[in-house]
């Protein structure tokens, strides 16, 4: 199965930049509803990247543990807030785009025609499994240079403050400090068939429906609704300011 994707493989490696075990960044694309079509179709037996991501996962949090605390002199909770902040499933989606990872995705033709190479989820995921790849072909030193090559940006802009993912947090600060009240998440509706289904939430402030967001999960689609309210309120805010100058 390898053998056809040989020269995909090398352009991945040469676009991410590092070399690691070919066979392993092969699993590490390899997405489940890929392989599960392998087995039904072919009856062959083919390892999805799910092992791998979640070593990548461990070897994650350990890189960017290290690269804190080794090179910022910060509190062990800011180090904890911003390992999270950094690790999430937006910021890994982030730059998984960023490194075009998606283009590269082996997926089922179901996964395929509902845009899972564009789904935070698949994406973050299948970073962490490269991760994975790199960290059983070359050890933990070439590891966390590929964690501070990807992530030292968002490590930078998370300690100073400037890398905001709690929109939720947020929000109800903003709106207790404005109006005294705290934002009410309404689950509008559920739609799909696991594992691709997706809820829809509105985010009601004053008893008026502020935003409407969507996610895999119902905590998904509450950031989502509350990052739509609060960037919509900070740019009133900014307009009002402005105009008051």
């Amino acid at each position: 199965m390898i053998a056809q994707y040989k020269k995909t493989i090398q352009r991945f490696k040469q676009d991410i930049g590092v070399e690691a075990d070919s066979e392993l960044l092969f699993k590490a694309l390899c997405h489940s509803s890929f392989t599960n079509e392998i087995e039904r179709e072919d009856r062959g037996s083919l390892e999805s990247n799910e092992r791998l991501e979640f070593l990548g996962d461990a070897v994650l949090d350990l890189c960017v543990a290290d690269i804190l605390f080794n090179r910022y002199s910060v509190s062990e909770g800011i180090m904890s807030k911003v390992r999270a902040v950094v690790a999430s499933e937006e910021i890994l989606a982030r730059v998984s785009k960023d490194r075009k990872i998606g283009t590269y995705l082996l997926l089922g033709k179901g996964e395929e025609k509902s845009g899972g190479r564009e789904r935070d989820s698949i994406l973050a995921d299948a970073l962490e499994a490269v991760l994975g790849a790199i960290y059983l072909s070359n050890g933990l030193t070439e590891s966390k240079k590929f964690v501070i090559n990807i992530l030292e940006e968002y490590i930078e802009r998370a300690i100073k403050g400037k890398l905001l993912l709690d929109y939720k947090t947020a929000l109800q600060e903003l709106t207790q400090g404005l109006y005294g009240v705290r934002p009410d998440y309404v689950i509008k509706k559920e739609e799909g068939i696991p594992p691709d289904n997706f809820f829809i939430v509105s985010v009601n402030i004053n008893e008026e429906e502020a935003a409407c967001g969507k996610g895999k999960t119902k905590k998904g689609a509450e950031q989502d609704a509350a990052r739509k309210a609060y960037r919509k309120m900070k740019i009133a805010l900014e307009g009002k300011k402005g105009n008051e100058n």
